[in-house]
């Protein structure tokens, strides 16, 4: 099945404890790509860049047989570019610096032949770009899966509402949980969102893990213990890639089917971690993929006797 995804291609500077880095490439479309290119998923990206946006990081995408043609360029205009500092304990960040320079007036134009994509993943944007993009479809995909945060439940309620009622899975963290729901319990608030239109709620909890909920069923994944971890950002933007290429490649949207969805999503976060930017998911290959899911089987595997 055809995947489209629509996010930001970006250029990202970043500090953690662990050093920091000058300009290199960000964005939620460049990490969903990347892990999608290590299923060798049909992927494609819409996005926007200005003159300033490196041949070279295209060139590198068009290798991994990602489909580039969706990203427009603006040659006057720069490049949006976020800059953070992590804390000691990464999961928390101070932000630094947002232009967004091209992607202020961000108006994604669909190529005509991803319109008829399967697999939708709405990366996090403003509400109403999402809900253009779904003007866009020259048919209902077969699933939709969406990203947002915090400002957009402050800011755009209204809106944001509408496109989540259109959703048929959401992926965000537990705070976001909490706020669009209103509920502190990620059980009643996994509830409240499935009420608000998507079947299927995850709720990524960093470090400890993610949780995937559908009507009255609950799956559970922990996080794979790493030796080291880098830089954070990045790691939802490459679970939601793996996540939806899995679904893309097996053409199956069963719960059972979402539960290895999640665990190839996780795999692909935890690489992604590991250096700064996109440096360590550029590399990985089905192989290195392969492994690290059997250590996720070899971590949640266990017999008991009652």
């Amino acid at each position: 099945m055809k995947l489209l995804a629509v996010g930001t291609v970006a250029f990202d500077a970043i500090e953690t404890p662990f050093g920091k880095t000058d300009k290199v490439l960000g964005g939620a479309a460049s990490y969903i790509g990347l892990a999608a290119s290590v299923m060798n998923a049909d992927v494609n990206l819409v996005s926007v860049v200005g003159g300033d946006f490196p041949k070279e990081y295209l060139d590198m995408m068009k290798k991994k047989n990602i489909n580039i043609e969706g990203i427009e360029i603006i040659d006057n205009e720069k490049t949006f570019f976020w800059s953070g500092k992590y804390h000691n304990d990464l999961n928390c960040r101070d932000t630094l610096a947002t232009e967004l320079n091209v992607l202020e007036h961000f108006e994604p134009k669909i190529p005509k032949n991803c319109r008829n994509a399967e697999v939708l993943l709405l990366g996090n944007l403003h509400p109403s770009v999402q809900l253009s993009v779904l003007e866009q479809m020259a048919k209902k995909p077969e699933v939709i899966i969406l990203d947002t945060m915090n400002f957009w439940i402050n800011h755009t309620w209204d809106l944001l509402t509408k496109i989540i009622s259109k959703t048929d899975i959401i992926s965000i963290n537990d705070e976001e949980a909490r706020q669009l729901s209103g509920e502190y319990s990620l059980v009643k608030a996994a509830q409240k969102i499935h009420e608000m239109g998507p079947q299927f709620v995850i709720i990524k909890k960093g470090e400890h893990g993610a949780l995937l909920f559908n009507d009255n069923q609950v799956f559970a994944i922990p996080a794979l213990p790493l030796e080291e971890v880098f830089d954070p950002t990045g790691a939802g933007d490459s679970f939601a890639g793996g996540f939806a290429s899995y679904l893309a490649k097996t053409e199956d949207f069963s719960f059972d089917n979402l539960k290895t969805a999640l665990i190839v999503g996780s795999a692909m976060a935890s690489f992604t971690v590991e250096k700064f930017g996109t440096r360590q998911l550029e590399n990985v290959t089905e192989t290195m993929l392969k492994d690290r899911i059997q250590q996720f089987r070899s971590l949640t595997s266990f017999s008991i006797k009652l």
